[in-house]
């Protein structure tokens, strides 16, 4: 039995554990607890939620005001990790730049980023987002056609990024891809950027840009194009979306060609 003058002693490590860890416990009750009791309660999964509150708080074909009530929802009512507003607004200023005509979006989740691509696009332009979850891609497209973006601005594809990336030339009639935006499952990033490459779609000043690069973190894909010599990088670094205290980053990357 621990006595109480060692228990005692272990108090003062517990509350610096606590303060230094409080942000990450505020993102599991905010992400992870309140989303089960609420699935539980209203049967619906949280990106539906997140859909019935833009259908009632925003207006249609206004893709600012459907982003607006997305961060509302979002960092006041339940989490949902979209690029938010502040590294949002780092991805706009690098898409009004770069004025990309042919977008791939990896990881559409429930459209928030897809919208905030599609309105910073020129005229002509055209968006590719790829899904693998269906039940998530449906609230994509919902969102997506509130926005006011019809089928020749942006194309949901509904499938594993893995299975779309092989196809995208032969499929889709894609010579090359002038920006890329990856959200989806870390593990995904490394591989699917060198199937990329692999596909010779990247061409000589392709932009690749990866969220949530530090967290929760793609270790081997930082590695990657830190050794590769095939890409100019920064890491944009941020706290993560509707979040405090929690270090994030955002990786921009330009291709330079294969060596």
């Amino acid at each position: 039995m621990v006595s109480p003058a060692i228990a005692l002693a272990f108090i003062p490590l517990l509350l610096t554990v606590l303060i230094r860890c409080r942000f990450y416990f505020v993102l599991f009750y905010r992400a992870v607890l309140v989303r089960i009791w609420r699935d539980c309660v209203t049967g619906l999964s949280r990106e539906e939620r997140a859909y019935q509150y833009v259908l009632t708080h925003a207006t249609p074909g206004d893709p600012d005001s459907i982003l607006d009530a997305f961060d509302v929802w979002c960092s006041k009512v339940e989490f949902i990790s979209t690029i938010g507003p502040k590294k949002g607004k780092v991805l706009d200023r690098m898409l009004m730049e770069q004025s990309p005509l042919t977008v791939l979006e990896l990881g559409s989740h429930c459209g928030y980023t897809t919208v905030r691509i599609a309105r910073s696009l020129p005229l002509g332009a055209r968006l590719y987002s790829v899904e693998m979850d269906q039940r998530n891609a449906a609230i994509a497209e919902k969102i997506i056609r509130l926005a006011g973006f019809d089928d020749d601005t942006v194309e949901l594809i509904v499938n594993p990024s893995d299975e779309v990336i092989p196809r995208l030339r032969s499929e889709y009639g894609l010579e090359r891809l002038d920006f890329v935006f990856m959200d989806h499952w870390k593990k995904c990033y490394l591989p699917d950027l060198q199937m990329l490459e692999g596909t010779g779609l990247l061409g000589k000043g392709s932009m690749i840009v990866a969220d949530n690069v530090l967290f929760p973190g793609a270790p081997k894909f930082l590695r990657y194009i830190r050794k590769s010599g095939l890409y100019e990088w920064k890491v944009h670094r941020a706290t993560l979306e509707y979040s405090r205290g929690i270090r994030d980053g955002m990786a921009e990357l330009v291709f330079q060609g294969i060596k």
